[in-house]
């Protein structure tokens, strides 16, 4: 049986190694298991702690880079998808799961069923998703699922495939950041927080059960530090 210095060191070298802290917590409870419901003896990790997350600031694309990537996107169910996923700031699988019916035309909102925690809710509906959205359904006609899987219309599209697409539809529009679904669902909390919308507004529409979770986007938004002046400004606001 492993000692605790042991298994300490093998951890450490799965950190070095470039392994997730959720792997390396995975491996830690692994073992726990093992000693404890297996082999019924004392576990040489119990005072070993869990690895902490990084904590690491959201990728945010600015209005421009926004817009240049919707603009490379040039199939029509592509197109409708990444509309939704960033003008409503949807999770990729909440996008997945659309049906037909959950386009609320007339009220102008998007029902989101079952999302993350497993509660619904609703975000605004744009007349200009709403516009593209009609496009894509004149030319695809789906009839269940509004985005459905190519070989199986009675299914909905995979993420994965929505991760494909919009990845490639990044580097198409010359995009540095790496842009996945996630990184628009950032973009649009970040961007409606730089136009001054209330954080439990913003809140409420990303599906949050904490307002702890929504005030990342305090640190990466510029609202406010557009009007914060560096203080060599006023040193040399007489050679201006």
């Amino acid at each position: 049986m492993a000692t605790s210095r042991e298994v300490r060191a093998w951890l450490l070298r799965k950190i070095r190694d470039g392994r997730s802290h959720h792997h390396t917590n995975q491996a830690l409870s692994a073992l726990r298991f093992l000693n404890l419901k297996v082999l019924g003896a004392p576990a040489p990790v119990a005072g070993i702690p869990r690895a902490k997350a990084k904590k690491t600031l959201p990728v945010v694309l600015s209005e421009s880079e926004v817009r240049r990537f919707l603009d490379a996107l040039g199939n029509p169910k592509q197109r409708a998808i990444a509309f939704v996923l960033y003008s409503g700031g949807l999770r990729v699988s909440e996008a997945a799961r659309l049906k037909i019916t959950d386009i609320d035309s007339e009220r102008g909102q998007i029902h989101v069923r079952q999302g993350k925690g497993g509660k619904d809710r609703y975000v605004m509906l744009s007349p200009v998703v709403l516009e593209v959205l009609r496009e894509y359904v004149r030319v695809e006609r789906p009839y269940d699922w509004l985005f459905p899987r190519g070989d199986r219309r009675d299914r909905h599209i995979t993420t994965r495939a929505i991760q494909g697409h919009v990845k490639k539809a990044g580097k198409r529009a010359g995009i540095e950041k790496r842009v996945t679904p996630h990184v628009l669902r950032h973009s649009f909390a970040t961007h409606l927080l730089e136009a001054g919308t209330d954080l439990r507004y913003i809140q409420e529409l990303l599906g949050h059960s904490k307002i702890s979770t929504t005030v990342i986007y305090t640190q990466v938004a510029r609202k406010d530090a557009r009007k914060i002046k560096s203080p060599i400004d006023r040193l040399f606001k007489d050679e201006e």
